[in-house]
């Protein structure tokens, strides 16, 4: 009955083990955010504009990076994936200059985040 039990207990325990490890496993790797999610926090939710002006905190650089870094790596669902890779790479090269306190970085970072022309092609 003993066996039966720890054999039982192993067998429900095995699953959050192996989740445990992927997420570990993605952490590591960086948090991953979905298009709309970084539309909806990032965009619509004022954090772009906010890292923009110059009035974000540390964190929230940080997050408006991994934000457009994930946003990168999206699949495009409409239009040229080669005009996908051009317009997010903008963003996080701006998000970088901001991130490391160059001079500009904030314009660079406004300019780059033209909703209209990603929009027009990609939505």
């Amino acid at each position: 009955m003993l066996k039966t039990m720890l054999s039982a207990l192993l067998l429900a325990l095995t699953p959050c083990v192996f989740l445990s490890l992927s997420v570990s496993a993605e952490e590591a790797e960086g948090q991953k955010y979905s298009t709309e999610e970084i539309m909806k926090v990032g965009f619509k939710g004022g954090l772009l504009k906010k890292v923009a002006a110059g009035a974000a905190s540390d964190e929230e650089k940080q997050k408006l990076h991994a934000m457009l870094v994930a946003l990168s790596k999206n699949k495009v669902e409409k239009g040229d994936a080669e005009s996908w890779k051009t317009l997010t790479s903008a963003l996080v090269k701006a998000s970088t200059a901001v991130m490391e306190g160059k001079d500009g970085a904030g314009d660079a970072l406004q300019k780059a985040s033209n909703c209209k022309a990603c929009h027009n092609v990609h939505k």
